[in-house]
């Protein structure tokens, strides 16, 4: 990976964009893909896309992720200051206390710590807890104290960052699904640098751990011929990991490719055949029952749009430590830029009946 593309990579990561609140990161990834764009734009709720025009006659291809992170917001403030947490997305409380975490408010970050009891206090009774058993310090010793410094509903994240554990292995919080943001934008500009005929969008949607929610606009939006949706798979390459519950996936092993449902078997195909012919293995990702990406979005809009699940193999999703081969996602940026680039050979995107 480049200095350029590595250092866009870390600033993605780093920037706190939850679900409902996404903008400062959405401005990262609007200042990168313009300098490659012939117009960027975002709509009414912050979904950003960026278009390279096109021929006329050839398709219309999207490229996309999901630029918002799980995470908390403020629910309320208890008599003796301490934040009480709601969920933004699917948080998971079992790995949330002892944790450091940023409030973010209007006037700047505020510091927090989820408490836990001390392990010589306590009695474990083995279950996880709730998101009602949570409480979040910040230091104040009353509600008005604490209200001084934040606000019903200011979002908080992690305050973790990026680690790299290895040259091409790093481990970070929003790992879901920055890494796609980025793999639409480095695919983006792969096609555009390529001379493509096509007119390739690329999108970073908002609101998708909340019920892919930016995915539903931008398909009424665009109506493109073709989408191909960047987002996390489970892998399972880690001790005690539960892997009949999914494909086997592992980190290294190449972009996965969703097979079944929402996935159009055209384009399942077509990127199959790209990843041969550009020499990147890939893995096959079983999902028959709905994708639980943006996809979902994507493919009944407009009067059904053909849809293509990409995967980044990610182990401990939705964790403050995601962690993520970089090798995979640069070849899911070089699949993308090859598909963009062909295609108008692939085309029209139906299935034989």
């Amino acid at each position: 990976m480049d200095t350029s593309a590595r250092e866009f990579l870390v600033e993605l990561l780093e920037t706190p964009s939850p679900s409902g609140y996404e903008t400062r990161g959405q401005r990262v990834w609007l200042e990168y893909v313009e300098q490659f764009a012939d117009d960027v734009r975002t709509d009414a709720y912050g979904n950003a896309i960026a278009v390279h025009e096109g021929d006329p006659d050839a398709p219309e291809i999207v490229l996309t992720g999901h630029a918002d992170e799980i995470g908390f917001l403020v629910k309320s403030i208890d008599d003796d200051g301490f934040v009480r947490p709601g969920r933004i997305g699917g948080s998971d409380p079992s790995v949330s206390r002892g944790q450091h975490v940023t409030i973010h408010t209007d006037d700047g970050p505020v510091d927090g710590v989820i408490g836990q009891t001390a392990i010589h206090l306590r009695e474990d009774d083995g279950d996880d807890p709730e998101i009602t058993d949570l409480w979040i310090d910040i230091g104040a010793d009353s509600e008005d104290e604490a209200a001084e410094r934040v606000r019903i509903g200011d979002p908080i994240t992690f305050s973790s960052t990026v680690s790299w554990l290895s040259e091409t292995r790093l481990a970070a919080r929003g790992v879901d699904n920055r890494v796609g943001t980025w793999a639409a934008a480095e695919g983006f500009r792969q096609a555009v640098e390529n001379g493509t005929e096509a007119t390739v969008y690329a999108v970073s949607t908002v609101q998708e751990e909340l019920g892919i929610k930016g995915a539903k606009m931008v398909g009424f939006d665009l109506e493109p011929d073709a989408v191909v949706v960047v987002d996390v798979g489970h892998a399972v390459d880690y001790p005690s990991a539960p892997s009949e519950k999914t494909s086997q996936m592992e980190l290294g092993g190449g972009p996965a490719l969703g097979r079944g449902s929402t996935n159009h078997p055209v384009l399942f195909d077509a990127l199959r055949s790209i990843a041969e012919d550009v020499e990147i293995d890939v893995q096959i990702e079983a999902l028959g029952g709905g994708t639980g990406t943006d996809a979902d979005g994507f493919f009944t809009a407009a009067g059904g749009i053909p849809s293509q699940v990409v995967s980044v193999p990610n182990r401990y999703m939705h964790t403050p430590v995601e962690v993520i081969e970089t090798d995979d996602l640069e070849e899911i940026a070089t699949l993308l830029g090859a598909f963009a680039s062909e295609a108008h050979t692939f085309t029209p995107f139906t299935v034989d009946v």
